[in-house]
């Protein structure tokens, strides 16, 4: 399957997740504009971008640049949405990355949620839609994601899901070298 020809949509009884439009710009911004969510988020090698939106101009731009990227076939970025409760929570990335590192034939995957939703069952819920499928949609023997060391319950499900703690680095486009990253293995 190629993602990038069509866009899967997955769920299960708690999320859905589906390729992220504009209509997503006002709940989004609910998710960039929190303060306590923005320190779990991955924006290694992101050229300085934090992904701390506060305003619906600056969150406009953001989504137009993923659509865009999708277009180019840069990488995929999903809405995150509450079945239940109707709105977009978050977000997650994903895109195949080869590299001069230890994280090369990865599907490298970003994950963005409001911090209400920084809790282990809900991100464990989350990744079990995305993490087998990614193997085959990225073409990869292994996904990879990031981790700080306060996201204790992102940790816990990472370990639910059969990712292992990296002691290596990934090394950016400018040589910076990031740490905090866990990695699951195709079939592992």
């Amino acid at each position: 399957m190629n993602v990038y020809e069509k866009c899967p949509v997955v769920q299960n009884e708690r999320f859905q997740l589906r390729p992220v439009k504009k209509e997503d710009c006002a709940e989004l911004l609910r998710v960039y504009s929190d303060p306590k969510a923005v320190v779990f988020f991955n924006s290694d090698n992101c050229h300085g971008n934090d992904f701390h939106y506060q305003t619906a101009e600056r969150m406009a731009q953001a989504v137009d640049f993923w659509v865009d990227s999708y277009a180019h076939e840069y990488f995929v970025r999903w809405s995150i949405q509450d079945i239940q409760k109707k709105e977009i929570v978050g977000t997650i990335e994903l895109f195949h990355r080869d590299a001069e590192d230890a994280f090369t034939n990865t599907g490298l995957l970003r994950l963005d949620l409001r911090s209400d939703y920084e809790q282990e069952d809900a991100i464990f819920s989350i990744l079990s839609l995305i993490v087998n499928p990614a193997y085959e949609w990225f073409d990869c023997a292994s996904i990879t994601t990031k981790a700080v060391a306060q996201a204790q319950a992102r940790r816990a499900a990472l370990a639910r899901m059969g990712f292992e703690e990296s002691s290596e680095k990934l090394i950016g486009h400018d040589g910076t070298a990031y740490g905090d990253y866990f990695v699951c293995r195709k079939n592992a």
